[in-house]
């Protein structure tokens, strides 16, 4: 599968937005423009679906591993990378990794949750159903995988220890949501996207949901949880990063300065800093609370895809354009990208864990990690 530029499942490019440079080949630094947009709400009290009798599951199978050596390319903080393939046919998407030293990953073609032994390259998967097509995966505070299913059109939790599936569904007139990504907030309430223009809370322990009309319509994406409680989310087709009143649901909106840079996914650092990849820009963008700044990342033509910040608050972008994953060191504010040895790795969602940075190679079925040699 090729990288085009607006990405298979990914909707509308962003609308325009404004912002002021700093000068060419220059960090962009630019202020923020809040509105504050009123959303309808509708809550309803949904009863998650009865648990699915114990699913089928594959595996474990056994496979091969191939470390690939690291060329750091620019700056410093050279590291490595380690493939490990999953069954051929699954489309891996998304990945966490899991609490008991394996990785979760959505194999998105299979309508089902992968996981991977790390140390062995063994796999086994759970089917989530009938029509399934899981796009997110995070790992909760019960310790269990919690997935977006676009499919299903559903918030799907699968029990680590019985692999039980539990769903809750959308309400009815929230169909075809298009659901991308979720998050937990410090009070334990799950916060999701769907690209069809909603955004929306789950209470885990009740199953209560509300679903709110997103600014601008479609597009919301990536979310993350700052450690001050704030909530953010990406509109890639809205061209901004919504912050969320959690209380109210009403989106305080926050335009990075390059127009119509398809802010794709968020994530934030120790410092409660919002990091923001810019898909159609080629851009890595920070908000610090009062300004935002942007960094071009190397090579020709840079497609920033996911962001991920670390235990000690490095940087990590997708990068795929390049074919590549990205560091970038915010004190030195030097980039470091080691290239897959394949083309079109299509590395969407990554998350870690100290030491690490996992990701799914949507287009080579694999999982890879990145660690310091």
């Amino acid at each position: 599968m090729s990288a085009a530029r607006a990405g298979a499942e990914d909707g509308r490019k962003s609308s325009a937005t404004t912002g002021r440079r700093a000068g060419p080949g220059g960090p962009t630094v630019g202020g923020m423009r809040r509105v504050i947009a009123g959303v309808a709400a509708l809550v309803v009290a949904c009863t998650a679906a009865p648990p699915v009798a114990a699913p089928s599951v594959t595996g474990p199978v056994s496979t091969a591993t191939a470390t690939v050596a690291s060329t750091a390319t620019r700056g410093s903080g050279t590291f490595a990378l380690r493939e490990f393939p999953v069954p051929a046919g699954q489309a891996p998407h998304d990945v966490a990794p899991a609490a008991d030293g394996g990785v979760w990953y959505t194999a998105q073609a299979a309508g089902a949750l992968g996981w991977l032994d790390p140390k062995t390259g063994q796999t086994r998967t759970t089917s989530l159903g009938s029509g399934s097509a899981p796009h997110g995966v995070i790992v909760g505070p019960d310790g269990a995988p919690w997935v977006t299913d676009g499919g299903l059109n559903a918030i799907v939790r699968v029990d680590p220890a019985t692999r039980e599936v539990k769903r809750f569904a959308l309400p009815p007139d929230r169909p075809n949501a298009n659901l991308n990504t979720a998050t937990f907030d410090r009070d334990g309430a799950l916060w999701f996207t769907g690209q069809r223009g909603v955004f929306g809370r789950l209470d885990p322990n009740t199953g209560t949901m509300a679903v709110f009309d997103a600014p601008r319509g479609a597009g919301p994406y990536g979310i993350a949880a700052c450690p001050d409680g704030n909530v953010y989310f990406a509109s890639l087709a809205g061209g901004y990063v919504g912050r969320i009143v959690r209380a109210t649901g009403v989106v305080v909106v926050m335009e990075p300065p390059t127009t119509g840079q398809g802010a794709r996914r968020v994530w934030c650092d120790s410092k409660s800093r919002v990091w923001v990849s810019e898909w159609n820009a080629g851009q890595l963008a920070r908000y610090d609370g009062t300004a935002w700044k942007e960094w071009k990342l190397p090579g020709a033509r840079p497609m920033a895809y996911a962001v991920f910040v670390d235990d000690v608050d490095a940087v990590w972008i997708t990068d795929w354009g390049a074919n590549a994953i990205v560091r970038f060191d915010p004190l030195s504010e030097a980039f470091t990208a080691v290239a897959h040895p394949q083309p079109n790795a299509n590395v969407r969602q990554i998350l870690g864990r100290p030491g690490e940075m996992w990701g799914a190679m949507s287009g080579q079925d694999k999982l890879v990690v990145a660690r310091a040699p």
